[in-house]
């Protein structure tokens, strides 16, 4: 069967129990160009799958689906609560309101009630900031007066308001939708603790977000590397003649490839993880920092591919090992010849 969007769902759903259902990516199961119609679609992809050359999608099971789901819409929720505040801050700015370059959040304790005080009369700004901020501003209080030395328009006001009530309707929908995520995420505790061990797994959530997406059982994946190249973190192929074309990492992975990608730019910058920060500054040298974060993403989800494997928490003293040379090592002439030359450089 040949569908597009979210059509296939309700099927997959039907026919998950009684049958055994391949889900196939379009990009491997298409037809000759110019030489495609729906009927010619449809043959060529019985014909495919008779000689077994469909190869199957990822499809974690229904229990996992249900908090991948609500994951993704916890992240559209952050994503419109960040435009809500870029809205704001754009109102502020136009009204000549410069809050931002005083205080280091504008939506903080602080800064609500200064807006409070400001949207309750736009006209007066003259009012005392003193009792309505934290004590530890109590030393900007000339530059917080500068600040809101400006005009707010009615209808930049009444825009405001609104903008306001939205982003508190948000947090409180993204605090219900939180709970029902930790309710449906509770099963997997154990799985949870494990991934908590890794670098830069400290949030809760953040744990959930990796088994939501690659589920909890390792046998799915034949490897860490089939993982990686299932989560976009691998080069692509692209080579003919013996020219290589292309080597950029793909699109896959929308959504684990920016949750490891934050991870590996938080873990880089502490020294709690030598094994991390030592081999990250060695790629960086060589290939950039881009890379050099993509190459950390990738050994983080090849750390989580083993620890839910053979079920065992974060070691980083396997990482020493590996990358320690062996006491007893026999090495050529050349060989010492380019390793010193290498080191003078």
């Amino acid at each position: 069967m040949e569908c597009t969007g979210k059509y296939w769902i309700p099927v997959y759903n039907v026919l998950e129990k009684d049958c055994s259902i391949v889900l196939a990516h379009p990009k491997y199961v298409k037809a000759i160009h110019c030489k495609k119609t729906d009927k010619k679609d449809a043959k060529w992809i019985a014909d495919l799958f008779k000689h077994d050359l469909v190869a199957g999608s990822f499809m974690p099971p229904a229990d996992i689906r249900q908090p991948r789901d609500l994951m993704r819409y916890r992240y559209k929720l952050t994503c419109f609560m960040s435009s809500e505040k870029n809205r704001l801050q754009n109102c502020l700015t136009v009204s000549n309101i410069q809050l931002e370059n005083v205080v280091s959040d504008t939506f903080g304790k602080s800064s609500k009630r200064i807006l409070d005080k400001l949207l309750e009369n736009p006209l007066d700004t003259s009012f005392d900031i003193e009792p309505l901020i934290h004590n530890s501003m109590k030393g900007k209080i000339p530059e917080l007066e500068l600040a809101i030395d400006g005009y707010i328009t009615p209808e930049q006001a009444g825009k405001l308001k609104i903008i306001r009530r939205h982003f508190e309707d948000l947090e409180s929908r993204k605090a219900e939708l939180e709970k029902l995520i930790l309710a449906l995420a509770a099963p997997y505790q154990q799985e949870l603790d494990l991934i908590l061990t890794a670098p830069s797994f400290k949030n809760i959530f953040s744990a959930i977000g990796v088994i939501s997406e690659i589920g909890v059982n390792m046998e799915a994946f034949p490897s860490a590397k089939h993982l990686c190249s299932w989560a976009g973190l691998a080069p692509t192929n692209n080579e003919s003649a013996g020219k290589k074309k292309s080597v950029r990492v793909s699109k896959a992975g929308c959504y684990i490839k920016p949750l490891l990608v934050q991870c590996a730019n938080s873990v880089v910058k502490s020294e709690n993880h030598p094994e991390i920060h030592n081999r990250f500054l060695r790629i960086r040298k060589r290939r950039g920092h881009k890379k050099a974060i993509i190459a950390i993403a990738r050994m983080l989800l090849t750390a989580l591919y083993n620890m839910l494997k053979k079920k065992e928490p974060y070691n980083a003293e396997l990482y020493k090992k590996s990358d320690a040379f062996p006491v007893e090592r026999e090495i050529t002439v050349e060989q010492a010849y380019t390793i010193s030359s290498v080191s003078r450089l």
